[in-house]
């Protein structure tokens, strides 16, 4: 089968590999139709790491992905050859005591689809998971969407998580498909006001499809002074959704006494500082999002039902064969974009 293989730090290479086989009698063999560009893939694309997960090349990323069911295993039962499916690319053991815990999210022996020594990524026109990684898609759902919900259950987990009491006063900071992803999940919620922040002018555009309250660039405003000047009791929850340490401080001062801050964004570098007497004083409870965790079928769910909209999303199309040209847009956040997807076949 052909895939797009990342060889060294932002270069691909299109080569023919062996295609995968199917193993176990759970195992689902699916055609790739479609892939998302996503923002940790970019962390692989331009550094060759994210944390302690280095790339050893070549290797293949790309996690939010869709496709048709080709052959099952003979203990399979959720999916049947010729059937959509989106994917949850995170593979547990279900015997942990995270997974015991209801936590699959932060398995022992998680392994994630496109994750350096874990498992290669969809960007190839077939890969194999556990049929509990597919979920069945009707067939007016188009393999966008699917792409798309898999950042969409991070965003509903991470609203899951954050514990909302009604009509909480929010920000969401950094709207790229992340941010924009959880503010399409609070808009289907009892909330308040919700304030937006990013440094793309074209992302606050997409964001102000949305109807925030407030939209702003930290690079041309104090957002924190603006913010805190409508809101000056503070805000009930903050949505770091960029990974930028200058975010991260900004939503500690936002956010009110006894709130809750949520890192959802993947920071670049190891180390993030925070003001300690600051969260101290306020009792800031901060909670990191490890993924999405039981919430692909409410994702596809939202979907199917059109109570999200994301289609708009989508502002770019590349071929397998442009995976390169992709991943250059995508770093440099140029011509506008917010999601590029990958057509495979």
């Amino acid at each position: 089968m052909k895939a797009a293989l990342l060889t060294a730090p932002r270069k691909f290479e299109i080569r023919e590999v062996p295609d995968p086989k199917i193993k176990n009698d759970t195992d689902v063999l699916i055609r790739i139709k479609t892939v998302g560009v996503c923002g940790s893939d970019m962390h692989y694309y331009t550094t060759g790491r994210i944390g302690t997960q280095v790339v050893q090349y070549p290797f293949i990323v790309g996690h939010e992905t869709s496709g048709i069911v080709e052959k099952t295993g003979k203990a399979v039962t959720r999916v049947k050859p010729g059937q959509k499916v989106a994917i949850d690319p995170a593979v547990s053991c279900g015997k942990c005591d995270q997974c015991k815990a209801g936590r699959e999210n932060t398995c022992r022996e998680l392994r994630f689809l496109g994750a350096p020594k874990q498992l290669d990524g969809a960007q190839c026109e077939y890969i194999v998971l556990p049929e509990d990684n597919c979920f069945p898609m009707p067939d007016h759902m188009t393999f966008e969407q699917g792409a798309l919900s898999e950042p969409l259950a991070i965003a509903v987990y991470a609203v899951e998580r954050s514990s909302l009491p009604p009509a909480a006063n929010l920000a969401i900071l950094g709207t790229g498909p992340i941010g924009m992803s959880v503010f399409h999940v609070l808009r289907t919620k009892d909330v308040g006001n919700v304030y937006v922040t990013d440094k793309i002018e074209e992302r606050l555009a997409f964001a102000k499809k949305l109807v925030p309250t407030w939209a702003g660039n930290p690079d041309r405003v104090d957002v924190v002074k603006q913010i805190s000047a409508a809101e000056p009791t503070q805000l009930d929850v903050v949505y770091e959704c960029s990974g930028d340490p200058e975010a991260i401080a900004q939503a500690v001062q936002l956010v009110k006494p006894g709130g809750n801050l949520m890192i959802v964004g993947i920071p670049e570098v190891d180390h993030v500082s925070f003001p300690m007497h600051e969260l101290r004083r306020k009792e800031i409870t901060i909670i990191n999002v490890r993924r999405q965790n039981h919430t692909t079928q409410k994702a596809v769910a939202l979907l199917v039902e059109k109570r999200i909209d994301m289609d708009s999303m989508v502002t770019h199309h590349f071929g397998l064969e442009e995976t390169q040209r992709a991943f250059e847009l995508v770093a440099g956040y140029r011509d506008g974009v917010m999601k590029a997807m990958i057509e495979i076949g």
